[in-house]
Parts: structure tokens; sequence; C-alpha cells
């Protein structure tokens, strides 16, 4: 069943390795289950029912990338656009949650409609294969600063922007101790060394008070989502503030999974021989519709996780990894206590060995050719510094029109780059 559903031997996969894959995506994506509750309570929304939302709007999106994709991408309300929603939109520019849901559910809506008529799937196979190569390894810093972030061995300063943290802190210790353990095991060629390293992590920090035991038991049924369900407010999503918070969830969720997409397919060489992504639209879909549902259920954009890198760089290559990750996502609403114990510190170290396994492509861009290499350097190099995948995009669309534009090369540009970056421009200023 399960062969004729993902067709495993076609892609050169089996089930423990789609298993391995599936459970080492959700170890390094699980903490929006605490971080996206976190972030969205500070407007007021129910902690609890939160939680419930986060998981049920990823397990929705990532069975449809699973069952109608067939790709091993995982989805779930994306980082940054939650802290936009929660810290912009409602506490900065004043408008209520219920107002931001429903821009979101707006936003959902057009999705559907720009996949359907192939438009997003035109911007994916538009952008060409260089820069496409050139988001796999900006993604990959972009995550690998994320986990040093995680560990606190990367921390900000006033003086210099970011400096080593404190080496005395027991979390750097616990993700260089993970660290070793995933070197050690990847040179060994122990297959799962990833997620034994996440788990040796949140293991070594119990004695270090780093890793919470659950103290009130290992099961409990999910909170209601009765405080922030359907709770939508159409009142005020036509003033003119609220549709430039709409075109920013729009442009930032749009090109978030769309870089994803081709920088995760290009690690995997998933790519066909035109530099298009697989089943592009169906993958967009996924998204479209578990946005939909999200702001129903209450929750900010679903996007495609940059985490799903560490499923695939220990072999996932169907959709069989994204059912597994769904699965997983089920289970954890009854064992809320037991998932929460594991500290960021030991998933960070997965997300630093990602970044490695991220940056291969870079072998594939002719780096004298500086037509290509100057946009690819600016698309990797931003997406870290700027700490935005969507960012790095920009810039890397825009320089690579500019040049061919100021060289006489305009027939090397696709018509439709030509008005992807006039759109990255204006956004700039207007």
């Amino acid at each position: 069943m399960l062969e004729k559903l993902f067709h495993l031997r076609q892609y050169n996969t089996t089930i423990p390795k789609e298993i391995i894959a599936g459970i080492t995506t959700f170890m390094t994506m699980a903490y929006i289950l605490a971080a996206n509750p976190d972030i969205l309570s500070a407007t007021g929304m129910d902690k609890g029912a939160l939680f419930t939302a986060t998981a049920l709007s990823a397990i929705v999106a990532t069975l449809i990338m699973a069952l109608v994709a067939n790709l091993p991408f995982a989805l779930a309300p994306g980082m940054a656009l939650n802290a936009f929603f929660a810290y912009t939109v409602v506490l900065g520019m004043g408008y209520s949650w219920q107002t931001a849901l429903t821009a979101i559910f707006i936003e959902g809506i057009i999705f559907i409609l720009l996949t359907a008529f192939n438009i997003r799937e035109l911007i994916v196979n538009s952008i060409p294969l260089p820069l496409k190569h050139a988001i796999s390894v900006g993604i990959g810093l972009f995550i690998a600063l994320m986990g040093f972030i995680n560990s606190g061995l990367i921390i900000a300063d006033e003086n210099t922007l970011v400096s080593m943290g404190n080496l005395s802190d027991h979390t750097i210790w616990i993700t260089l101790a993970g660290l070793s353990i995933i070197g050690v095991l990847l040179i060994l060629r122990i297959q799962g060394a990833i997620l034994i390293g996440i788990l040796a992590g949140a293991v070594i920090g119990i004695p270090l008070r780093i890793t919470s035991l659950p103290s009130e038991g290992l099961l409990s049924l999910p909170p209601s989502l009765s405080p922030i369900f359907f709770k939508l407010s159409f009142k005020e999503v036509l003033k003119p503030d609220i549709l430039i918070v709409l075109f920013t969830f729009l442009f930032v969720d749009m090109f978030d999974t769309v870089g994803t997409l081709i920088g995760v397919s290009s690690k995997a060489n998933m790519l066909d021989k035109d530099g298009k992504v697989p089943r592009a639209k169906q993958a967009l879909f996924a998204d479209a519709i578990g946005t939909t549902v999200g702001a129903l259920l209450g929750t900010s954009t679903v996007t495609t996780y940059v985490e799903s890198s560490a499923g695939v760089s220990v072999g996932g290559r169907t959709g069989m990894t994204a059912l597994v990750v769904a699965i997983c996502f089920a289970i954890v609403l009854f064992l809320s206590p037991v998932f929460l114990m594991i500290p960021a510190a030991a998933t960070a170290p997965a997300l630093i060995i990602i970044g490695l396994f991220m940056i291969t492509p870079i072998t594939k861009v002719e780096l004298e050719n500086y037509l290509d290499s100057i946009p690819v350097f600016l698309t990797i190099i931003l997406m870290p510094l700027a700490f935005s995948i969507s960012e790095g995009i920009s810039f890397g669309v825009i320089s690579y029109v500019l040049l061919r534009i100021c060289t006489g090369r305009f027939s090397q540009v696709p018509v439709v780059l030509y008005i992807l970056a006039a759109l990255f421009i204006a956004r700039y200023f207007f």
C-alpha cells in the first residue's frame, strides 16, 4: 500500500529511511509548538488553544503535502510571520487579533487562487538555476545561524551586532556535545545520526537542569480550541494600512515558501533537468490550504519549513516523510508534557549540521561567471545577515536582472523575472 501511494522504489528509498527522515524533520521543527503559542499569546489569545491550533494546522497542511504532492516537506505556522502578526499588526498598529486572523484568511484564499491559475508555479519555475542553488546555500547558512542562536553560542551585541555567548553556559555545552555526537555518527555512516544527537542532547540536559522532566504525567488531552476558533472579523479589513499588512503577509509567505521548496529540492537533487521543482503546484496548494485552515483554527500563516532539509539530509524523498511528520504532530497533541521537555539546545546541533548539508550546491555555480556569481553571493549572504529568506531572494533577483540589463543581455531574463524584480523594488520604496 505504501509503495503504491508513495512510489518508494522509484525514488530509491525505503520505509525505515522515510520514517527516520520524518521523525528527524519533526524533531527539528517541533519547537514551533512552544514558540508559536508563546509569541501569539502576547496579543491576548489563549495559549493552550494556540498550542492545539498550531499542531492541527501543521497536520492538515503536511498531510496535503504528503498525499497530494508526494514530497518530503513539512508545514506549520511560520516564524517571523507570527512575530509580525503579534508585535506589528496587533500590538504595534492596534488591530485586534481577530482582524489579523482575517487578513491571514484572505491571504490564504488569494494563494489558493494564484496556485489554481498556476501563477505561483510560474514564479517558482522562472527563477534561474544558479539562483536556485544559491537559495539552497543561503537557507543552509540561515538555519545554521538559527542553531547557533538557539544554543546561546551566538548572541546579540550592542557594539558588534553579534558576538560569542558565555561559554560557561550549560546550554552551549549541550549543543556542542550533541554536535560532536552527530559528527561522529555521520563519519561512521550510522543512520538516524541527527535524531540520535537530538535525543542525546536532551538526556544530557537532565542533570544540568536544562531539560525539564514532566511533573504532571505523560498524557494530556489537547487544550480546547474554542477561545480562538473561527474568530474572524471583517470590519476593518478594507482600511488602507490593513491592506498593506495583507500584502506583507502575502509577499513574505510566498517567497519564504518558494525559497524553501527550491532550496531543499536543490539539495536533494529533486529538481528536474530544467531546474524545476517537481509537483510544485500541489506543494503550493498545501501551504495555501494550510494557511486558510490555520486562520480558521486561530493561528498565523502556515508555510513550508526549512527544517524539512533535516529529513531530506537523512534520506527522505517522498510524501511518506511528510506523513510521518503529520503523525508526530498528532501524537504530540496528547503527549505535550513529554515533547515540551526537549530544550532548544538539544535541537540546535541538528540545525547547524543541516547548514553544512545545505551548502553543497555552491559547487554547481560557476563563481568566475560574475553575471551569475554576484546575484548568487547576494542571495546567500543576505539570508543570514538580514535574517530573512525572502530578502535574500529579493536582492538576488534584482541584481540578476539589473546586471543583465546593464550588459545588454535582455533576452536572458524571463518576463516573469522582470516583473518580480519590479515588484521587489517597489516593495522597498512603497
